[in-house]
């Protein structure tokens, strides 16, 4: 069977000194045709201010409609603060100032969640991500604080009826209910809260109602496959790759997800929930 419909690779960085539209013509030359591209801080000196954060997100959509203009790719765009960012800045302003470090590095992430929504009410981004915790062991004032932050944000994407990307800690059988009771208590529809870098098993009985957005990695196909069936929303699929110089390729490759598709069709996968994954679902979360 010849698989012609849509694919679309749902957690993609780019970087205009890395691969840049080279990486997104190797996802579409293997069959790729959509992206949704999140956005990525400069680590090593992140914005520090309302107008910082809009310059950076604003070359982020510079980025995308590039790729729209030049490769042909239909580009949807996630802004927002990284988590290890923001963990990084409130440790080094914490140190160097006490508790209005702490005040600083909170008014400076809701200066990002601010810039961000400027951008979806205008029409140019899609959701808010990729938001969360850190994903390494932090003092429990930094977790307890990041949760506070994404409650916070979790009830603004209610009230605006907004998609968030998750970024989580990696597996713990407590992650998926924590989030899922964080949502609900917020308001939120489950549908539209998408776990990034997911781990395979997409059962409802897993994932509480979120959304799975499943790095497939060659590891990823046996248990996908065997519990696909078990989804209540269906799944995406991405790769996070990063296009970073130092890193060719991480976290996977640009031509994974149009591989992974075919291979899934090829272990059984019906051809209905590859158009649930690639079209259906991400025009129910993100719109069209």
């Amino acid at each position: 069977m010849v698989y012609d419909g849509p694919v679309l690779d749902n957690h993609f960085h780019l970087n205009r000194n890395g691969l840049f539209l080279e990486a997104a013509r190797s996802f579409q030359r293997v069959g790729g045709t959509d992206l949704v591209l999140v956005h990525c801080p400069d680590f090593a000196a992140p914005p520090e201010t309302l107008e910082g954060h809009r310059a950076a997100y604003a070359d982020t959509l510079s980025m995308a409609q590039s790729v729209r203009d030049e490769v042909g790719l239909g580009v949807r765009v996630v802004l927002g603060p990284h988590p290890a960012a923001f963990a990084h800045q409130f440790e080094r302003w914490v140190s160097e100032d006490g508790a209005s470090g702490k005040e600083r590095a909170v008014e400076n992430y809701r200066h990002s969640i601010e810039a961000a929504l400027e951008f979806v009410h205008e029409g140019q981004a899609h959701a808010i991500g990729e938001v969360g915790r850190p994903h390494w062991p932090v003092s429990d004032e930094i977790w307890d604080l990041s949760n506070e932050l994404l409650d916070e944000t979790m009830h603004l994407a209610a009230q605006e009826g907004l998609p968030l990307q998750l970024h989580v800690e990696g597996e713990s059988e407590a992650t998926y209910p924590d989030l899922a009771q964080r949502a609900l208590r917020q308001g939120m529809d489950l549908k539209k809260l998408v776990r990034h870098y997911s781990p395979p098993d997409v059962r409802e009985d897993h994932t509480h109602g979120l959304t799975p957005s499943v790095l497939c990695g060659k590891g990823a196909l046996e248990r996908l496959v065997e519990t696909h069936g078990m989804a209540k929303n269906g799944f995406f699929l991405e790769t996070d790759y990063m296009d970073d110089p130092r890193r060719p390729g991480a976290v996977l490759g640009p031509k994974t997800v149009p591989k992974r598709t075919l291979q899934l069709l090829a272990a059984g996968v019906d051809e209905d929930v590859m158009w649930n994954t690639h079209s259906e679902l991400p025009a129910y979360v993100y719109g069209p």
